[in-house]
């Protein structure tokens, strides 16, 4: 059946003028640059993490520059803190249509050595946050109507492995399986859910290790040579949640410098 949808200006495809967004783990990385995008691009964007001091003062760097943002404390362990983020949010900025589910943790042990502990406080964070406040967004869109779309932050790792990252890779992974899930079942209530999946990129959590001798050796594979600054992660995520993807659900973009084909 054909659908006439809008034809939008060219400026307007990646524009989010009048839309709200929540992003998790915002006080720092990625989550706290794509805040910034989404704000640039027209956004009122909700802060979402567990160090409010830090999003109340990314609030007010937002905020002097001309954005609408506000901050909300998130565990995304606890279902009962993601519901309360989400009232929170949507009391300051109006229904969120747009999710970027970026909470994370890192692992680095090897398998035999990787306690059942760390493996339980990962899995927690990357695959079972993803899962309630996905969730918990996906509700309050159907609940309003206003559909909306959903990122998911997946990783190179979810297709590739690397030794001493086996929980982290079984956790993005199933996000990769999570997204897809989800969007198959959403679609009917207007909601897009795809997943980004970056592959190395300078960030503050990697500057030494990407300084190092390792850390050289592994940019050496890249076929690009290098890795990837965080503001070329902007075009695949405005397509992702503007209206420059509206016909997008299910898919996973991959941004890693051809990383993941040099990996075999």
């Amino acid at each position: 059946m054909a659908v006439n949808a809008p034809i939008l200006k060219r400026g307007e495809l990646l524009s989010l003028a009048g839309k709200a967004a929540l992003v998790t783990g915002a006080s720092s990385g990625f989550g706290r640059h794509f805040a910034r995008v989404l704000c640039a691009a027209g956004a009122k964007v909700a802060l979402a993490a567990r160090r409010l001091e830090v999003l109340e003062r990314l609030a007010g760097e937002i905020r002097d520059s001309g954005g609408e943002a506000v901050a909300v404390a998130i565990d995304v362990t606890d279902r009962a803190s993601v519901a309360r983020a989400f009232a929170g949010a949507e009391a300051a900025l109006g229904p969120i249509t747009i999710l970027v589910n970026n909470a994370g943790v890192p692992s680095g042990a090897f398998f035999t050595k990787t306690t059942e502990e760390e493996w339980r406080e990962v899995m927690s964070v990357n695959l079972d946050g993803v899962f309630r406040v996905g969730q918990e967004a996906a509700r309050r869109m159907t609940a309003n109507r206003t559909g909306g779309s959903i990122i998911n932050i997946a990783s190179l790792l979810s297709f590739g492995v690397i030794k001493g990252l086996s929980t982290y890779s079984a956790t993005k992974a199933a996000v990769v399986s999570l997204t897809k899930s989800m969007a198959l079942e959403l679609a009917r209530d207007r909601i897009r859910v795809n997943a980004l999946a970056p592959g190395y990129f300078a960030t503050e959590f990697n500057l030494d290790y990407l300084a190092s001798d390792a850390g050289k050796r592994m940019m050496a594979r890249v076929p690009m040579q290098r890795a990837g600054a965080v503001e070329e992660l902007d075009g695949p995520l405005l397509l992702l949640a503007s209206d420059a993807g509206r016909f997008m659900t299910g898919s996973v973009v991959t941004v890693d410098g051809g990383h993941l084909l040099a990996m075999g």
